[in-house]
């Protein structure tokens, strides 16, 4: 068994940036679940999804869901429906956040959320006069 990935952004993004970490390591190692949400969506039906899709991926070790911003729609109705003891919720995904994720595959779900969080954070860099320095 392994921990789910639920990715909830605002349409368009979830898809491209999970292709892309896809197209990165050329796999996929986690069960992954995309919920594109439109800025007009109906939130009741939205909710019914998510906690679909959050069943529909536990396979016993938890679901880790994916925001792209803390505030939102999409963040709203998760964190009103969400069952803390086997989802924890990150909001701020980012490609680098993705791809840590899908490095740590085996991890437990309190773990992979911390890897998430770090990778997330470690790979936001000023770049200036060619050299990459932390933000």
């Amino acid at each position: 068994m392994s921990v789910g990935v639920l990715i909830i952004t605002h349409e368009g993004i979830a898809s491209t940036i999970l292709e892309t970490a896809v197209n990165i390591l050329g796999r996929c190692p986690l069960p992954v679940e995309v919920l594109p949400a439109a800025r007009d969506c109906d939130t009741d039906a939205l909710r019914k999804r998510v906690k679909k899709k959050v069943d529909d991926l536990d396979q016993g070790d938890g679901v880790l869901v994916l925001l792209d911003i803390y505030g939102s729609t999409p963040s709203n109705v998760v964190c009103s429906v969400v069952d803390q003891d086997r989802v924890r919720v990150i909001s701020g995904l980012n490609l680098p956040m993705l791809v840590r994720i899908f490095n740590y595959p085996s991890l437990a779900l309190p773990e992979l959320a911390d890897k998430a969080v770090s990778g997330g954070k470690d790979g936001v860099f000023i770049c200036h006069d060619g050299e990459a320095k932390d933000a």
